[in-house]
C-alpha cells in the first residue's frame, strides 16, 4: 500500500507540475517565445505521462485481467511519448544553439513559424515511430499472465536505441558546442559591458534548459544503456532491474516544472499567481513577471 501511495502522489506531481507550466505559457503574455512554446510542448508530453501512461502501466502491471491489445496499445503509447520527448529536448538544444552561436541568425531561423514546425515534426515523427515498431514487433504471451514493461523483441530493442541514442548523441555535441562558445562570450563580457545584461539572462536560460537535458539523461540513461547492451553482454540483465529503470525514467516527468521554477523567476512568478487564484480575480496575462 505504501508503494502505491507513492506512486499515487508522484503522478499527482506530475500532472500538477507540468500543468502549472502549460497555463503560464498559455496564459501570460510574457512567456509567449518560441523558447517557451518548445517547452510548453515538452510540458504536454510530461503531462501525458503523469496523466495516462503511469496510472495505465500501474493498472496493467498488477492487474491479472488484461488483454493484449492493451498491452500493445500501451507499449505503442509509451514509446510515443518517449520519442516525442527526447525530440523535443533535441529541438530545444538547436534553439539554445542558435541562440549562443548564432544570435544574430537567431530572430530569422528560429521564429513562430519555425517553431511550429519544430513541434508538429516531433510530434510526428514520434507517432510514426511508435506505429512502426508496434507493427514489427511480434506479439508475445506472458507466462505468468502479467503485462510486462519490458518487450524482449529485437523491433522493441532497436526501437529504444533508435529513438534514444541518435537524438542523445545530437543534443551532448549542441551542448558542447554552445558551452564552448558561453565560455568564450563569459570572457568577453568581462571585457565590454554592452549586451551584458541581455548575454547574462539568455546564458542562464541556456544553463537551465542544460541542467533540464541533464536530470533527461540521468533519469533514462540507465534504461537505455540497458536495453542497448541487452543482447551485447554474457551477462543477462534481469527484467525486473529493467523494469525499475523504465519507471525512474518515466519520473523525469516529474522533474521539469521543479527546475523551472527554481531556476526561472518569471515562471516562479507565474506558478504563485496562479496557486494563489489572482489570475481568475482579474486579467492579468499582460502582467510583467519579475
Amino acid at each position: 500500500m505504501k508503494a502505491k501511495f507513492s506512486l499515487n502522489r508522484s503522478d499527482v506531481l506530475t500532472t500538477c507540475g507540468n500543468l502549472l507550466v502549460i497555463i503560464s505559457v498559455m496564459y501570460f503574455k510574457q512567456l509567449h517565445t518560441t523558447t517557451n512554446y518548445l517547452i510548453l510542448s515538452l510540458a504536454v508530453d510530461d503531462l501525458l505521462v503523469g496523466v495516462v501512461l503511469l496510472p495505465f502501466s500501474t493498472f496493467l502491471s498488477v492487474s491479472s485481467c488484461w488483454h493484449l491489445t492493451l498491452c500493445e496499445v500501451r507499449g505503442a503509447f509509451d514509446m510515443f511519448l518517449c520519442s516525442s520527448s527526447i525530440i523535443n529536448l533535441c529541438f530545444i538544444s538547436v534553439d539554445r544553439y542558435y541562440v549562443v552561436c548564432q544570435p544574430l541568425m537567431y530572430r530569422t531561423k528560429i521564429n513562430i513559424r519555425v517553431t511550429v514546425i519544430l513541434i508538429l515534426v516531433s510530434w510526428t515523427a514520434a507517432a510514426v515511430l511508435s506505429i512502426i515498431i508496434t507493427a514489427l514487433r511480434q506479439n508475445q504471451q506472458s507466462s505468468n499472465m502479467r503485462c510486462h514493461i519490458f518487450q524482449d523483441t529485437k523491433s522493441s530493442i532497436m526501437g529504444v536505441v533508435f529513438m534514444s541514442n541518435i537524438p542523445a548523441a545530437a543534443i551532448i555535441i549542441f551542448y558542447i558546442r554552445i558551452l564552448t562558445v558561453a565560455l568564450r562570450q563569459a570572457r568577453s563580457i568581462r571585457k565590454t559591458k554592452s549586451n551584458a545584461a541581455l548575454s547574462k539572462m539568455e546564458n542562464k536560460a541556456t544553463k537551465t534548459l542544460a541542467i533540464v537535458v541533464l536530470i533527461y539523461l540521468m533519469c533514462w540513461s540507465p534504461y537505455f544503456l540497458s536495453m542497448t547492451f541487452y543482447h551485447l553482454i554474457t551477462v543477462t540483465i534481469p527484467v525486473p532491474v529493467i523494469e525499475a529503470f523504465k519507471w525512474f525514467g518515466w519520473s523525469n516527468s516529474m522533474f521539469n516544472p521543479f527546475v523551472y521554477g527554481f531556476f526561472y523567476k518569471w515562471f516562479r512568478s507565474a506558478f504563485k499567481m496562479i496557486i494563489s487564484g489572482k489570475i481568475f480575480e482579474s486579467d492579468l496575462s499582460n502582467a510583467k513577471l519579475s
